[in-house]
């Protein structure tokens, strides 16, 4: 019988890979945890109404990409697409806006799930660091998660990565233009798909990855042309905020985001390395999605950030993390007695903090001091017969190869010594 495989477009994260992920996860999040956000979780399913009207129903996303579920009780339920309609909805329905202090800044990482053509780069199963600033409309609170985000990437090593930056207008402005590029698109000799969505989302055209397609957008209107001047002024001051602070980033007329809800400020984290899916992250404004979802007017920003894809910009620029092993003491036993009375050292230096393994399985000296050797251990502990009957233990070096004998009831303070 054919053993089970992980399910086509997914992947299993094992160590010592999975250290990488983890140490990425971290990355992302430290600086969130430093500016006021708090850790939310939802659920990895929602009712599907809710990714339709909140992502969009134009979108790849709704439309092509969606795991949808019926239950035994009729409910029509979805494997979440991406975090941010969860999130909102879940800030809502705990009435976290009503607590009296806007923003709602909150941060999550979790797994989502698009069926897509798997590639490098593109799972059906992938994973994300996210952030959202609910319930403000300040281009400080955009600019912030910009910063925010380029922090975190450079904090991990990362430097070839660029920020694409463009406003996409509010529900003022963006209709005149919606118009004025549905006239323009109407003239384009397109498939039938696409002028299908020149009626339900225009701007979905200009993100349309096609070379001929492209060719033909090269005189289409430009956003920035039909701005209001209220839109204007608050990407100004967003472009202000960032080259104050030093961040870099290149202003992208086409940049639309694959998603439906996002007004003014859109951002896209690209890194060159990661040849067709470059998009390593990116965000936005979503002024209208609380109201969308059946909520109050809430305008809100939000980013979120692949764990994938920055592994792969780390391993794009040869960009090894320092990871610390996962052991710092590991213990050898060499007969029974010694199997007990080291368990209980080990299971002692666990409770001070100190990070501790044990050779499991009755293995003799040579087996267990290359496990010791494989696990990372600055110092292995190796005990005998003679040894616990001068109650002592051999500590060595793993590093040095100095061994030296310590007394039992002094081993834990003198490891806490060594290990700082």
């Amino acid at each position: 019988m054919s053993t089970f495989q992980a399910p086509k477009g997914t992947y299993d994260l094992t160590p010592p890979r999975s250290a990488t992920f983890l140490a990425v996860r971290e990355a992302i999040a430290a600086p969130l945890r430093d500016s006021g956000y708090g850790y939310i979780e939802t659920p990895g399913f929602e009712n599907v109404e809710l990714f339709a009207r909140g992502v969009g129903e134009s979108t790849d996303i709704v439309t092509k990409e969606m795991y949808t579920l019926t239950t035994k009780g009729g409910d029509q339920l979805a494997l979440r697409p991406e975090g941010t309609a969860s999130v909102l909805r879940a800030a809502l329905e705990a009435n976290l806006h009503k607590a009296g202090n806007l923003p709602v800044k909150l941060w999550y990482s979790g797994s989502y799930y698009r069926y897509e053509r798997p590639q490098a780069g593109r799972y059906r199963h992938f994973s994300q660091v996210g952030a959202e600033a609910i319930g403000t409309e300040d281009p400080v609170l955009d600019a912030e998660l910009i910063i925010l985000a380029d922090q975190a990437y450079r904090s991990l090593g990362l430097r070839q990565f660029r920020i694409l930056l463009n406003s996409l207008g509010d529900k003022e402005c963006r209709p005149v233009y919606r118009e004025a590029l549905q006239t323009f698109l109407r003239d384009l000799d397109l498939d039938e798909e696409t002028r299908r969505r020149i009626e339900i989302n225009p701007l979905r055209v200009l993100d349309d990855k096609r070379a001929d397609v492209q060719k033909q957008l090269t005189d289409a209107p430009k956003l920035r042309d039909y701005l209001c001047d209220a839109c204007t002024a608050y990407h100004e001051e967003v472009r202000a905020l960032l080259t104050a602070a030093g961040v870099a980033f290149e202003d992208d007329e086409k940049l639309v985001r694959g998603l439906d809800y996002y007004t003014r400020t859109t951002f896209e984290f690209v890194h060159d390395g990661l040849g067709s899916q470059s998009a390593v992250g990116g965000g936005g404004r979503y002024d209208g999605l609380s109201e969308m979802i059946g909520g109050p007017e809430l305008p809100s920003v939000g980013w979120a950030l692949g764990v994938d894809r920055t592994v792969l910009a780390l391993e794009a620029e040869g960009i090894e993390l320092d990871l610390p092993y996962t052991t710092s003491v590991y213990a050898v036993p060499l007969g029974e007695e010694a199997r007990r009375v080291l368990f209980g050292v080990v299971t002692g230096l666990r409770r001070a903090g100190i990070a501790a393994d044990f050779a499991f399985g009755g293995r003799g000296l040579k087996g267990a001091m290359k496990s010791a050797n494989r696990s990372g251990a600055r110092y292995t502990l190796v005990a005998g017969e003679r040894d616990l009957a001068e109650g002592v233990v051999q500590l060595k070096d793993m590093e040095s190869g100095e061994q030296n004998a310590v007394p039992l009831t002094e081993v834990a303070a003198e490891l806490a010594k060594r290990l700082g």
